[in-house]
């Protein structure tokens, strides 16, 4: 009978993975999206059951409570979290999943000391990765959080030696491994424990605010290994399984980030790159010559009535001023005067993957009419209007000519091909990059100074009046 259970176990772990891999699959495309989370939750409900007919479960009043009360923050959360807020939330998670791992790591180690049981290489090795990893992914994913939420400075946090210090206190860290696989002194184990913390914050202080979708999903990576880790560590092929595709997908998605900056990994991470965006100017790149065109809600609504065509490009701008709705009922009221619109997506805009997919999608745009970057760049010189909602560096144009901008290199949206460019901004402030936007002062651009929101709601009530 045990056996028969345990092969039952397997089987669902492998039907499970089976499902994990097809949701991932469908993930990868908005129509499909949706069907593929649904695919992925069910696989984790199978992974879940089985592992709760596992023998080896001491206390299921325990999880029973821990479902409920998790089930009851989860619930809440979903209802009160805005969808502006969903990095803060991604970061979270990711720091919680790290956390758990972490605590698995910690307690599988105590649980084998207790029981006066010789740790092998390869027990000491999991558990201290599952704490490095695991104790990274939660204090570094917490900073995250604090950096998008505003508890903290945006701007990269530096001081002298850092580098330094950062690799001084990593050997630290192996040094006390070390010493564990020979000696398992618990005290030295909590100094481990201590340490990863320490390294999560020390990763992620010197990153701008900017650069959060890289470390998001990087973080989001990291807690798959972490799972992982903790997979090895008590022995569950599930766990080593879902952590996996979590850590590899999460690897994959930050490289297309860094190449949608031009940038690699490392130069997000240890170059301290980024700025709080209110600097009026930037120590990089060129010298800007040309003057600002202003415009009104009255004529920006006549130019986009009397269009043939219009992209809108929306940036964290939109964001923060919780415009989604408001731009997708100007979208409405142009395709009804005929006007054909698209939207421009840039892989980096907003603060995590996919943000500007995230609010768009809630405000029921329909995805065939979001755009990548590649797709996009080449309509733009048959484009009337391109209206530009809270967007910056990503549609500067310094990016493709100026060696001395930090940005150059960086693939951009092309907006500056269109016939007419209409910015709707607070100020001039920077982008994240601390340079001004060469796009700002081009002779085809108009800048529609105010709130993201009040702007779009303006244009929208001149609209009606065409």
């Amino acid at each position: 009978m045990d056996s028969l259970l345990t092969n039952g176990i397997e089987l669902s772990y492998l039907v499970a993975a089976c499902l994990f891999i097809l949701g991932l699959k469908k993930l990868g495309s908005p129509a499909t999206a949706r069907q593929g989370n649904f695919i992925a939750a069910v696989g984790m409900l199978l992974a879940v059951v089985a592992t709760l007919l596992n023998q080896q479960v001491l206390n299921y009043g325990l999880i029973a409570g821990g479902i409920v009360i998790g089930s009851i923050i989860g619930v809440i959360t979903a209802k009160k979290v805005e969808m502006t807020d969903m990095p803060q939330l991604v970061g979270l998670f990711n720091g919680l999943g790290g956390a758990a791992s972490a605590l698995v790591a910690i307690a599988e180690f105590w649980r084998l000391l207790s029981l006066g049981e010789t740790l092998s290489i390869t027990t000491s090795l999991t558990i201290i990765l599952g704490v490095l990893i695991g104790g990274v992914t939660l204090t570094g994913s917490l900073i995250a959080f604090g950096k998008l939420q505003g508890i903290m400075p945006g701007r990269p946090v530096i001081f002298p030696a850092q580098q330094i210090i950062n690799f001084a206190i990593l050997a630290g860290f192996l040094s006390g491994s070390i010493y564990l696989f020979v000696n398992p002194d618990p005290n030295i184990f909590l100094g481990l424990v201590g340490i990863s913390l320490v390294l999560g914050v020390l990763f992620v202080i010197p990153i701008g605010g900017g650069d959060m979708p890289v470390v998001i999903s990087l973080l989001n990576s990291y807690s798959g290994l972490a799972a992982s880790a903790a997979g090895f560590v008590v022995g569950n092929n599930m766990l080593i399984i879902a952590g996996a595709l979590v850590g590899a997908s999460g690897i994959i998605l930050t490289q297309i980030m860094c190449k949608a900056m031009n940038r690699s990994i490392t130069n997000v991470l240890f170059a301290g790159f980024g700025s709080d965006g209110g600097a009026p100017e930037g120590d990089g790149g060129a010298a800007i010559d040309g003057a600002i065109k202003s415009v009104d809600p009255e004529e920006s609504a006549m130019m986009l009535g009397y269009a043939r065509s219009v992209v809108i490009i929306p940036g964290y701008g939109m964001a923060v001023a919780q415009a989604q709705h408001s731009v997708k009922e100007l979208a409405d009221m142009l395709e009804k005067k005929g006007v054909e619109v698209k939207y421009a997506i840039h892989p980096v805009a907003g603060r995590m993957p996919g943000h500007m997919n995230v609010l768009l999608a809630e405000a029921n745009v329909p995805y065939t009419q979001l755009y990548d970057m590649d797709d996009i760049n080449p309509q733009f010189d048959n484009t009337d209007v391109a209206l530009v909602i809270g967007a910056n560096d990503v549609v500067n144009p310094a990016a493709r000519h100026d060696k001395g901008s930090p940005i150059y290199g960086m693939p951009i949206l092309e907006v500056d091909k269109a016939k007419t460019t209409i910015v709707i901004k607070r100020s001039m402030s920077t982008g994240f990059s601390g340079v001004q936007n060469e796009l700002f002062f081009k002779d085809k651009t108009m800048m529609l100074f105010g709130s993201a929101k009040d702007m779009v709601e303006k244009i929208s009530s001149e609209v009606k009046e065409l």
